[in-house]
């Protein structure tokens, strides 16, 4: 009985020793963690909170135009009948005149008063103002617009110098770091607002030059146009979009990465408009049927479908069909790596570019031409003779055409034919007459009155070519007829179809 005290004696010092040896080992790993986060951006965010502005624009909405937008009110607010009078007039018809207002962030890039912003912040604004920390307003001129990139710039007369901020380079940034956003959600004034990268490059089919920084930051209406920061107080993206089907912030942002938007802001500051350089091709991407079709180990590049006349490409120096692997020493990968190499060179500066073409790499030295003056002519109308029908109609008369080949009814493009399908006096090949319902040519939409001009990189000239060539391909064991394929008026594009 006398060992019992000294039992329970060991047992309270046993367990004191490991609770205290617990609390020694829980406060060693918290001082070894790193830190979570900053413990404030408060010193930060006071630096740089005059440079953020509000902007607010007014448009004049003509009163027949019933498509306008109108600002709203709670469903059954007691101001609904006073308001109805005053937007709509009497009997809420519509009648009167009225002014849109709506709101929207930028920030300062040049104490004399430029002003960054989005596109759509200030599009089709009849009168713009900026709002300042300070609480006070100017009028801004608006200097340039890239609907491209969903970038404005805007000018400003002030009386003394303004706080600006400068850009950083947002191709050093990586997933994970701290950032912060500045702006004015719902038009509450300048609020700040801290997250993280959540990842780069994100392409969100907003436009041609996607490559979005996306982050958990806060963004909401009203924040578009605003910048975001990262810990050294510089801006690496400007705020454009929100991943939402409510249109409040759900911890998904997108901005445009300043390695994108610096080239912009200084053409729209020296030009008033963007002079982005233009290499002349159509492209499409290249598909794993594509890449089988053309003995490719990996899909990789951009496959030319087409030449644009009066471009850069002047001496077939690229041809439809070729594979454009490398442009002026950056490789690509796909379709979105050309278009924003190419936009981002200089007019008028000489390329090397390196293409595939039947199976073997060669480079060819192209001068740039503007892309602006590109998109005027690839639109312009290509002169033809008769008067087309649309693909998906039948033709005004039955012609014989050949046997089926891969559920294709083909034809020699005669001059009857060519009047008949509206088809341009330069565009060469086969006619399609028919497409079989469910065939391997109806799931890659071929229509009728389209042309084959090429089936697996050799010129087809009558359906007899044709069916000997998807032949030949078919005892190679191919599973795909790669055809370069060419609309009424000469546009061409490339589809692959199933030979078995």
């Amino acid at each position: 009985m006398s060992t019992r005290p000294e039992f329970f004696r060991g047992l309270v010092l046993a367990a004191a020793t490991a609770l205290l040896l617990s609390n020694t080992a829980l406060a060693e790993t918290a001082t070894s963690r790193p830190a979570a986060g900053p413990p404030s951006v408060a010193d930060l965010a006071e630096g740089l909170l005059d440079a953020v502005v509000n902007i607010s624009i007014s448009q004049n909405v003509k009163s027949d135009d019933d498509d306008a937008p109108m600002p709203q009110v709670p469903e059954g607010s007691p101001h609904q009948e006073f308001f109805d009078e005053f937007f709509r007039g009497p009997g809420g018809d519509g009648n009167r005149p009225r002014t849109v207002n709506s709101l929207g962030s930028g920030f300062i890039i040049d104490p004399t008063g430029f002003i960054v912003t989005n596109n759509h912040v200030i599009q089709d604004a009849d009168d713009i103002e900026v709002n300042f920390a300070n609480g006070s307003k100017l009028k801004a001129k608006l200097v340039g617009t890239d609907s491209k990139t969903d970038l404005a710039l805007l000018k400003v007369e002030p009386k003394k110098p303004l706080k600006a901020v400068s850009f950083g380079d947002s191709r050093k940034i990586r997933i994970g770091d701290w950032v912060m956003v500045v702006g004015n959600p719902f038009g509450l004034g300048v609020s700040v607002s801290v997250g993280v990268v959540s990842a780069r490059g994100r392409n969100i089919n907003a436009g041609p030059y996607d490559s979005f920084i996306q982050t958990d930051a806060a963004i909401n209406r009203g924040n578009s146009g605003r910048p975001l920061f990262n810990m050294q107080g510089e801006v690496i993206g400007i705020n454009t979009a929100i991943l939402s089907q409510t249109g409040m912030s759900v911890g998904i942002g997108f901005a445009v990465p300043t390695e994108l938007a610096m080239n912009v802001v200084t053409q729209l500051k020296e030009f008033g408009e963007t002079r982005r350089g233009w290499l002349g091709v159509r492209i499409q991407p290249v598909t794993d049927d594509i890449a089988e079709s053309l003995k490719m180990e990996t899909p990789h590049g951009a496959l030319v479908s087409g030449i644009i006349e009066g471009g850069p490409i002047t001496k077939g120096e690229i041809k439809a069909g070729d594979i454009i692997v490398r442009f002026d020493g950056t490789d690509v990968a796909e379709i979105r790596d050309l278009m924003r190499a190419v936009g981002e060179s200089p007019v008028g500066k000489a390329v090397d570019v390196v293409i595939i073409r039947d199976g073997k790499e060669q480079t060819v030295h192209i001068t740039l031409g503007r892309l602006e003056d590109g998109e005027r002519l690839a639109n312009a109308p290509v002169s033809q003779d008769g008067e087309g029908v649309k693909p998906n109609e039948p033709p005004a008369a039955q012609l014989p055409a050949s046997d089926v080949v891969l559920g294709m009814k083909l034809a020699v493009l005669d001059e009857g034919r060519r009047k008949t399908f509206g088809i341009a006096d330069d565009v060469k090949g086969v006619v399609v007459t028919e497409v079989q319902p469910n065939s391997a040519a109806a799931e890659r939409r071929v229509a009728v009155g389209d042309v084959i001009v090429e089936v697996g990189q050799e010129a087809m000239d009558t359906p007899d070519d044709v069916s000997a060539r998807v032949e030949k391909l078919k005892n190679d064991g191919r599973r795909n007829a790669l055809l370069m394929i060419a609309n009424k008026t000469g546009e061409l594009r490339f589809v692959t179809v199933r030979v078995e």
